[in-house]
């Protein structure tokens, strides 16, 4: 295969030093008063913090911190390192650009990055608007400087163990060769469904003299990788282009030998053909401190994600085995190897909690089954890191606060600084875990929010039903203010309830295979049954109920509008109308395969009876649909469908709003604020009247 002329000039850059800038925060002072009452701008003022790195010694955490910059209309992230003594927080970086993915040189100095930066007119790299790796100086001095300059970018990137080598993921266009090959290189501004894929190369760079090779070159894309610390395997996974209908089911393991030079594809049968779905998605590769053992996770739409351990000798892959999920736990988010033993830890579902839990033998070929809970109490553990000496770091939510930084021993948690001070004056909504039978005796579980001043004798509230996403999701017990529902409408004196329905993560593998073959029905049932037994308690208003929900959730608000006209109002996002319709076009159909068993040529009538669109003609509620313009995950084309049925046919009230540009999530200042104000006009007006 010819390379890419573009891919060759990547290289160490020259480094440059000039001045920088350093803030700092000291440890949060002692709680305030809870005397403020949440508002809409409040939800512009979070940070959030999505990453973290520990220092090989322990004494820093390097984070990865996400705040609103409005006049930018975006939510920018940057670096932080927080002292693991003193508890004093440095900024590292202050640029417009996205710095994320924190990697810690081995001595400490230095903080590794990707990021995205634009200087002048953009055409020469590294700032040209193209990822690329920089590195900062650990105690704030100094501005980042560059380390790759690629033109195409670089997408991932790991450091060796001892920081000799940076091992950088590019990718670049591979035009089908075949019949069709010269027209499409003939006519490339006109687009084509296939055969124009970007595809993925490994390379490697000399940290000390700057010398970059080209290492793997399979001829596919490699979605995720991750290096041996001796830097001697690359484990990637791989799939045959870059569309994520092949990622879901056709995707692979595949490890490098540097020292053979030969590539290895793992048998994937465990996986693939003796799991209850083929469509699964390998996520979360790493490698144990000793490079001779390699985990990895694969999710499945409906199904338990189940994790898995290679181990390897002097020749190769020698043996590969699933752990077994004791509890029943649903394995989620990074996993990570204890630096010094066999143990292998992650993160699990159980319960409406996100706990951290490691498995003592997972290294071992015979081990024994067993999990340890490494996180203790009502705790969401977002991100987890270890440094050299096995000191536990974590960033986590809880009832009383949102995504914060700690450390963790066996007798407790510390919190380390504060990214979110202005919240220790807010009203928090009072949190609940309720319990109700669902219509089949089904103990079903889910979060309850109240006002802060709440009490039973104050009478019944008007009621959010708020509906994850997934479905193979939870709801967690924790704090959490988002545009999808959760704290806002509790400030504003309304009740939420949020179901973690059947088919939800955390309840045990029965509950959530339970909606296979069922969708637009045991879920709809084990709703209903909540909404039913908030009424019974007195605490919904059963004449001031809405309901709310986007993805999976906003599919689901379409299931209940035409089987109950009991709701005044509902917020519908990006939810799907037809489910035929939906395989057809999004780009992940075994999410609708796995849940129908089935195409639409073998069981089309297990789809019809999971499509809302043909019950539409009951719907009678007041309907807000809102949906990005180039949504692939669950397309337009469905918020269309169902606008055109209340609209053009059934006149009811509805209003469909477009987000330009926008994708599956909302990610701009401006999209969030529209989407809050919208839903909050839509229920002031059909729920309360006003």
């Amino acid at each position: 295969m010819r390379i890419p002329p573009r891919l060759i000039p990547l290289a160490l850059a020259v480094l440059a030093h000039s001045a920088g800038e350093l803030t700092a925060q000291a440890a949060p002072p002692a709680a305030a008063a809870r005397s403020h009452d949440i508002t809409l701008d409040d939800y512009f003022t979070l940070a959030a913090l999505t990453g973290l790195a520990v220092a090989p010694d322990g004494s820093m955490v390097a984070t990865q911190e996400m705040r609103w910059e409005p006049e930018e209309d975006l939510r920018n992230s940057d670096l932080w390192v927080t002292d693991t003594v003193t508890r004093e927080r440095i900024r590292l970086t202050t640029d417009a650009a996205w710095d994320g993915a924190p990697a810690w040189s081995p001595n400490g100095e230095w903080v590794y990055f990707l990021t995205s930066r634009l200087r002048g007119d953009g055409a020469q790299p590294p700032f040209n608007g193209r990822p690329q790796v920089f590195r900062v100086a650990a105690d704030g001095s100094g501005e980042p400087r560059p380390v790759t300059t690629s033109p195409g970018g670089v997408e991932s990137f790991q450091l060796t163990a001892d920081g000799r080598w940076l091992y950088a993921v590019l990718d670049y266009q591979q035009v089908e060769d075949g019949a069709w090959g010269d027209l499409k290189r003939q006519y490339p501004d006109l687009g084509y469904a296939h055969g124009r894929p970007m595809l993925t190369q490994v390379w490697r760079i000399d940290l000390e003299g700057g010398a970059a090779e080209k290492l793997v070159d399979l001829g596919r894309k490699i979605k995720s990788f991750a290096v041996s610390g001796d830097g001697r395997r690359v484990a990637m996974v791989t799939t045959p282009d870059d569309r994520e209908i092949t990622f879901e089911g056709r995707s692979w393991v595949e490890v490098y030998d540097l020292r053979t030079g030969r590539t290895t594809r793992l048998p994937d049968d465990l996986w693939r053909a003796r799991a209850p779905s083929p469509n699964g998605w390998i996520e979360e590769p790493c490698w144990s401190a000793g490079g001779d053992r390699l985990a990895f996770r694969v999710d499945f739409d409906g199904y338990p994600s189940e994790i898995f351990v290679a181990g390897f000798d002097a020749g190769g892959q020698n043996w590969l085995r699933r752990i077994e999920r004791v509890g029943e736990v649903h394995p989620t988010g990074p996993m990570a190897w204890r630096p010094r033993s066999q143990e292998l830890c992650f993160t699990a579902d159980d319960h409406a909690r996100c706990r951290l839990y490691g498995a003592p033998e997972a290294g071992r070929r015979d081990g024994a089954a067993g999990l340890r809970e490494l996180s203790a109490g009502d705790v969401v553990v977002e991100d987890f890191g270890f440094s050299t000496l096995e000191d536990l770091y974590v960033s986590m939510r809880a009832p009383g606060h949102d995504s914060e930084l700690f450390e963790l021993t066996a007798a407790g948690s510390r919190q380390l600084g504060e990214i979110n001070p202005q919240m220790r004056t807010w009203k928090l909504p009072q949190l609940r875990l309720v319990r109700w039978s669902g219509r089949d005796g089904a103990e079903v579980e889910g979060v309850l929010e109240l006002p802060p001043d709440w009490r039973p004798e104050d009478g019944p509230l008007p009621t959010l039903v708020e509906l994850h996403g997934g479905p193979t999701a939870a709801t967690y017990f924790a704090f959490r203010y988002w545009i999808y529902g959760r704290t806002l409408w509790a400030a504003r004196g309304w009740a939420v309830l949020s179901p973690n329905y059947r088919g939800s993560t955390g309840a045990g593998d029965d509950f959530m295979t339970d909606l296979i073959g069922h969708k637009n029905d045991r879920d709809v049932a084990d709703i209903e049954a909540g909404v039913d037994w908030l009424v019974a308690q007195g605490i919904a208003d059963p004449e001031r109920l809405a309901v709310t929900g986007w993805s999976n959730g906003g599919y689901l608000v379409n299931c209940l509008i035409s089987t109950t006209g009991r709701y005044k109002a509902a917020s519908s996002g990006a939810g799907v109308f037809d489910t035929v319709m939906q395989w057809s076009i999004e780009d992940t159909p075994g999410h609708v395969m796995n849940f129908s068993e089935g195409l639409p040529w073998t069981r089309g009538a297990a789809m019809h009876r999971s499509s809302p669109i043909y019950r539409a003609g009951a719907i009678t509620t007041p309907t807000l649909i809102h949906v990005g313009s180039n949504d692939p995950r669950v397309p337009i084309q469905h918020s269309l469908s169902l606008h055109r049925a209340l609209y053009d046919y059934l006149d009811v009230p509805v209003e469909l709003v477009v987000y330009p540009g926008a994708a599956h999530t909302l990610a701009s200042y401006r999209h969030r604020r529209a989407k809050l104000e919208w839903d909050l006009a839509w229920f002031d007006r059909w729920v309360l009247g006003s």
